[in-house]
């Protein structure tokens, strides 16, 4: 088994012992979540690996399962992958993707072939169950307001990572990254071992996925992917990707308001924002080192994708990126594209935020990222018109 109990423990000890300085401090919020949390998770983890060994006795067809030019979109947070990945996996004829029910509910192929039976049984008894799971999750995913939450729509795939407990996504539970590997850096900080360890649970974790659905394009949009990107190809050389880049005077608020949010879901700390000397650290490295790996392994399989260039021209960028990578031409492709476009600007945030209240100025982002600034012809917006709040930025529904 790969799970990584040390970190697991690890993470408990840091709870159980952080400071009242901690942004994780042992408030009754955090109680009671850690309480829930190890009510939970330690049984339903048990439950998925029991499945995962039923899956090698009843369908070991999974583990030659063949992945055939999965796609993955790649680049900092809050650059539009959660846009592009949703809209390509409304080409359901096409592609398939990992949703939040795939990930946490049924990552076995056991757990989804008993899955689709049930599904089967519901619709030819009236659908009373789907409606009532549907009614359900608006009522309670649908409630996050700063990124579309649901779980039967895609969602970013890293999350399967913990299953073996091995994911810088951890730490928006646990938000102790400092004391962790460093996930951040993963190429060129973790040792080839490890990191081959890692892949090989999540390529097995695609191929239950393929193998129990049936399709045969994956997609998946994997911003923390940006530091494994050579690993990633090691095991998917047939693998297509999309790196995503957006200004940073968005791309970084943004991305400081998603974590902070995210991590205060299950934490309670005093200041509203932090962290910003982490995410300074991995934005400047998820945008340089997936570009240089590009840039000095030139392949038709890769795309270099402006963020602006997706939102003005999205049915353009997309049917082009289809015959560049050899996917099967879509004639509803515009529909798609326009309902997807509709509906994503129909999500309305209330989450608002200032980088001069997270501390920087325009001119540090400016600073701090030029060579992204350079590289891109992004607006450096030196000449905001008069009497606007430059500094305030609303969260885009396309982000």
């Amino acid at each position: 088994m790969p799970y990584n109990f040390h970190n697991f423990l690890r993470a408990a000890y840091l709870s159980l012992t952080a400071p009242k300085t901690s942004p994780a401090r042992l408030t009754r919020k955090r109680i009671l979540f850690l309480l829930l949390f190890y009510t939970v998770w330690p049984l339903g983890a048990l439950v998925h690996w029991f499945c995962f060994f039923l899956d090698d006795l009843l369908f070991p067809g999974h583990k030659t399962q063949t992945i055939e030019k999965p796609l993955f979109i790649i680049g900092n947070l809050r650059s539009g992958s959660t846009f592009l990945h949703r809209l390509l996996s409304r080409d359901s004829e096409t592609f398939t993707s990992l949703t939040i029910w795939d990930i946490y509910l049924t990552p076995s192929v056991t757990q989804k072939k008993i899955t689709q039976l049930v599904a089967r049984l519901d619709r030819r008894l009236g659908g009373h169950l789907r409606r009532w799971l549907y009614d359900f999750d608006r009522r309670t995913l649908g409630q996050f307001k700063i990124h579309p939450i649901s779980f039967f729509q895609p969602e970013e795939d890293e999350n399967i990572l913990f299953h073996i407990w091995d994911s810088y996504w951890t730490s928006f539970l646990f938000p102790f990254a400092d004391q962790m590997p460093d996930y951040r850096h993963f190429d060129e900080a973790l040792p080839r071992k490890y990191r081959h360890r890692i892949m090989k649970f999540y390529k097995s974790m695609l191929q239950r996925h393929l193998f129990a659905t049936g399709q045969k394009y994956f997609v998946a949009k994997n911003p923390a992917f940006s530091p494994k990107i050579e690993t990633l190809l090691e095991f998917f050389p047939d693998a297509r990707i999309i790196y995503l880049a957006r200004n940073p005077l968005d791309m970084l608020p943004s991305t400081i308001s998603w974590i902070n949010y995210a991590r205060r879901v299950f934490t309670e700390p005093k200041d509203k924002y932090l962290y910003q000397d982490e995410i300074l650290d991995f934005t400047q490295y998820w945008y340089r080192y997936p570009l240089k790996y590009l840039d000095t392994h030139p392949s038709p399989r890769h795309l270099i994708l402006n963020y602006d260039n997706l939102i003005q021209r999205p049915e353009q960028v997309i049917r082009s990126f289809y015959e560049q990578f050899g996917y099967p031409d879509k004639p509803g492709l515009d529909d798609i594209v326009d309902q997807a476009v509709k509906e994503t600007l129909a999500f309305n945030s209330d989450h608002v935020y200032s980088y001069q209240e997270m501390g920087f100025t325009r001119e540090q982002i400016v600073e701090i990222y030029a060579d992204i600034f350079e590289r891109f012809g992004f607006d450096k917006r030196e000449h905001e018109l008069a009497g606007m709040d430059a500094t305030t930025v609303k969260v885009s529904a396309i982000d």
